[in-house]
């Protein structure tokens, strides 16, 4: 007789997985230190990457993701238009949504408040805070489910 998956197994198994993180970021070295930082742990893993809003958007509707970075200033458009999709979609309640930006100026962090986003951080200032507030998300999500 086969092993019957029970609704506990199947949240012990989501509650260990890695969390899927969608790493939006147009420059190469940030989204490579970014990366090694997430995927050090264990507990996050960057499953996908893109460089503009277009093919962000393509990655969401197509994928599954726990948490998504995205910087504001990308190739061919702007990080809005993927904070746009998300608040759409109803993702930015349900993931873990930040922005990584060298635009930290009030009125960015305005206008991202506006789309839902709770975490606003300068990549000049702030580039640690991510990683911290993306173990804090994996450790409320594991919390939870157990």
């Amino acid at each position: 007789m086969g092993h019957q998956t029970t609704i506990d197994d199947a949240g012990r198994r989501e509650a260990k997985r890695p969390l899927r993180v969608l790493l939006i970021e147009d420059s190469p070295l940030i989204r490579r230190s970014l990366v090694e930082a997430i995927d050090a742990s264990g507990q996050l893993r960057v499953t996908a990457y893109a460089d503009s809003p277009d093919e962000a958007i393509a990655l969401l509707s197509a994928h599954s993701f726990d948490a998504v970075i995205v910087d504001l200033q990308l190739k061919r458009g702007s990080g809005i238009e993927v904070l746009a999709y998300l608040r759409e979609r109803g993702l930015v309640e349900t993931s873990f949504v930040c922005v990584l930006t060298n635009h930290a100026l009030p009125a960015y962090r305005e206008r991202c408040l506006r789309y839902g986003v709770r975490h606003f951080f300068d990549k000049s200032l702030e580039f640690d805070r991510v990683i911290d507030a993306l173990h804090d998300y994996a450790r409320e999500r594991r919390n939870a489910s157990s």
